[in-house]
C-alpha cells in the first residue's frame, strides 16, 4: 500500500525518538480519525477545527487517559511533524478523575492464586504478585531471566524500554520450578499455545478474572491488581515506600523524613539476608526530585523474605 508523504515523515519523526511500533500505530490513527471528523486533509485543520474535535471527543463515550492520548498524538503532528506549534493550545489535556486501585488481602490473593486453572498461570499470577511486575513484563520473561543464584528477574525492555532485577523470593522460585517440571518451557518461560510467541495479556487477564470468580473474589481483578496488592501488602509492613517504589520501578519523588535522608534510604532487617552486607540503598544525586530505581536492586537487599513480599504464598502453603 502507497504511504503518503505526510505519514512517512510522521513515521519518519517517531522513529527518530523509538516510538514503538504500538505507539506509531496509535499516533497515525488519531491523526486519520481528525482527518474523517473534519472531512479533509488533518495538515488544513484549524484551531476552530481542533477545539471542535477535541469537543466531540469529550462528549464521547471514551474516558479521560484515551482522550488525552488523542491530545499527545495530536499534539505531536502538528508541533513535530507539520512545526505548527500554534495549533497546540486547543489541544490540551483533561483532568482525570484519580480513582483508589482495587487492592486483595493476602487471603484473596492466596484464594486467587489456588484457583488458577494451570500450573502455568498459577506461576505467571504468582510472578504479577510476587514480584510485582506489570503484565506485559511477566510475560516478557524468558527461562534464562531466571538468576536463582542471585535470586533475582531480569526484566528487559520493561516499560519505558528500560532492563531491570525484580526480586526473586524463595517459595515463588519454587512455584516457578514447579511449573518448569510441568510444563519444561524453552524460551519464553509462559508460552502461549504456539510456543514461538508468549501468553498474551489479554489472555493472562481472562485467567485471572476467571480464577477472581472460582475463588468468590467479587472484586474487579486483574493482572495489575496483583500488582497493586504487592505494594500495599509491603507498606502495610511498615516497608519505607521509597523501597516500595525502587522495587516497582517507579520515579515518582519521595521527599525526606526522619528515618531517610534525600539520597540514603535505610533498609529494614526484613528486607535483608541475615548474610547480607547491604545496609542501605543510596539514591541519585541529582535535585530534579526524579531517581530512576533501574539497576540499584542490587544494592537493595535481593532476597525479600517471604513474610515482607507478601504473606499469600506463605498462606498457599
Amino acid at each position: 500500500m502507497r504511504i503518503s508523504p505526510l505519514r512517512q515523515r510522521m513515521i519518519d519523526d517517531m522513529t527518530a525518538r523509538h516510538f514503538s511500533e504500538k505507539a506509531q500505530k496509535d499516533y497515525i490513527r488519531c491523526v486519520k480519525n481528525l482527518a474523517a471528523f473534519i472531512g479533509r486533509p488533518p495538515e488544513t485543520a484549524t484551531a476552530e477545527d481542533l477545539r471542535l474535535y477535541r469537543l466531540h471527543l469529550v462528549q464521547s463515550p471514551l474516558g479521560a487517559s484515551s482522550v488525552n492520548s488523542y491530545m499527545t498524538a495530536l499534539r505531536f503532528f502538528f508541533s513535530i511533524t507539520l512545526d505548527r506549534y500554534e495549533l497546540r493550545k486547543p489541544l490540551f489535556r483533561v483532568e482525570q478523575p484519580r480513582k483508589l486501585p482495587t487492592v486483595l488481602t493476602q487471603e484473596e490473593v492466596a484464594r486467587l492464586l489456588d484457583a488458577a486453572p494451570s500450573a502455568k498461570y498459577k506461576a505467571a499470577l504468582s510472578v504479577a504478585y510476587g514480584a510485582g511486575l506489570r503484565a506485559s513484563e511477566v510475560l516478557s520473561l524468558k527461562v534464562s531471566d531466571i538468576d536463582s543464584a542471585r535470586m533475582l528477574l531480569r526484566v528487559e525492555q520493561g516499560k519505558g524500554r528500560k532492563d531491570r532485577f525484580a526480586m526473586l523470593s524463595p517459595m515463588l522460585l519454587d512455584i516457578l520450578r514447579e511449573w518448569y517440571r510441568i510444563g519444561r518451557p524453552q524460551g519464553w518461560l509462559f508460552p502461549g499455545r504456539d510456543p514461538v510467541n508468549p501468553l498474551t495479556t489479554r489472555q493472562l487477564n481472562r485467567v485471572c478474572h476467571m480464577a477472581a470468580r472460582l475463588a468468590g473474589i467479587n472484586k474487579r481483578v486483574s493482572a495489575h491488581t496483583l500488582r497493586h496488592s504487592f505494594a500495599t501488602h509491603l507498606l502495610e509492613q511498615d516497608i519505607d515506600i521509597r523501597v516500595i517504589q525502587v522495587l516497582l520501578e517507579t520515579t515518582t519523588y519521595c521527599p525526606p523524613t526522619a528515618h531517610r535522608s534525600a539520597d540514603l534510604l535505610s533498609i529494614p532487617s526484613a528486607l535483608r539476608r541475615d548474610s547480607a552486607d547491604f545496609e542501605a540503598l543510596r539514591l541519585s544525586g541529582r535535585r530534579t526530585g526524579c531517581h530512576s530505581a533501574a539497576g540499584r536492586l542490587c544494592r537493595l537487599h535481593t532476597r525479600m523474605d517471604d513474610r515482607a513480599s507478601g504473606g499469600a504464598f506463605q498462606a498457599l502453603g
